[in-house]
């Protein structure tokens, strides 16, 4: 089943949902990992895209990051995700030099908002995440390490970027593992403006 998400009040097929990660320097340390000399990046496949929050197990952590529509090879829009994390596994995997999808690309693991058109500068997005009513994420386009556009050309260089694909831009600091009946609010501004706002509560 082709998963889709919603974007001018239609349905958008995603073929692939590709994951700019380590993309924010106090998240890179929260996590005791070092700064990368180059873009990292990881897919999650459609079968991962929900847009419904479930809980998965104690070691399973959520990261909110700002998420670009791409449409003729460019961002025709944002929206809000959260990439969730199997951290156990994770962090066994990288010990071993593995590849991390049993991880980060499993079935449910990119929670995604509808998105919405931007015709805002990319300069002004603003990222929020509240957990339970307080503020857990906040991330800028200044706080990005690798812009948008770079992560575009980056991309590019050894993948194709079809319509409907949707980049998520990377996590501020802030990630924790989360409960059943937590209750996420993300939010996307431009400047002050709010361009979209999203709630999901964590099922079983």
């Amino acid at each position: 089943m082709t998963r889709t998400i919603e974007y001018k009040g239609r349905a958008v097929e995603v073929s692939k949902v590709v994951c700019i990660g380590r993309n924010y320097v106090e998240h890179i340390e929260e996590l005791g990992n070092e700064i990368p000399e180059n873009m990292v990046v990881f897919n999650k496949p459609n079968s991962a895209i929900t847009d419904r929050l479930h809980y998965f197990s104690p070691e399973c952590r959520f990261e909110g990051e700002i998420c670009f529509l791409i449409e003729k090879g460019t961002i025709a829009g944002v929206g809000f995700g959260l990439d969730l994390t199997h951290a156990d596994i994770q962090n066994r995997l990288k010990k071993k030099g593995l590849p991390w999808e049993r991880a980060k690309a499993f079935d449910g693991s990119a929670v995604l908002s509808e998105f919405v058109p931007l015709e805002e500068p990319l300069e002004d997005l603003v990222m929020k995440l509240y957990v339970n009513g307080k503020l857990q994420q906040f991330a800028t386009y200044d706080l990005m390490m690798y812009k948008p556009a770079g992560m575009i050309e980056e991309i590019k260089r050894f993948m194709t970027l079809e319509d409907g694909d949707v980049i998520m831009s990377g996590t501020p600091k802030g990630v924790a593992t989360y409960s059943v009946g937590d209750r996420f609010l993300g939010q996307i501004f431009a400047g002050e403006r709010l361009l979209l706002e999203t709630e999901w509560i964590a099922e079983q």
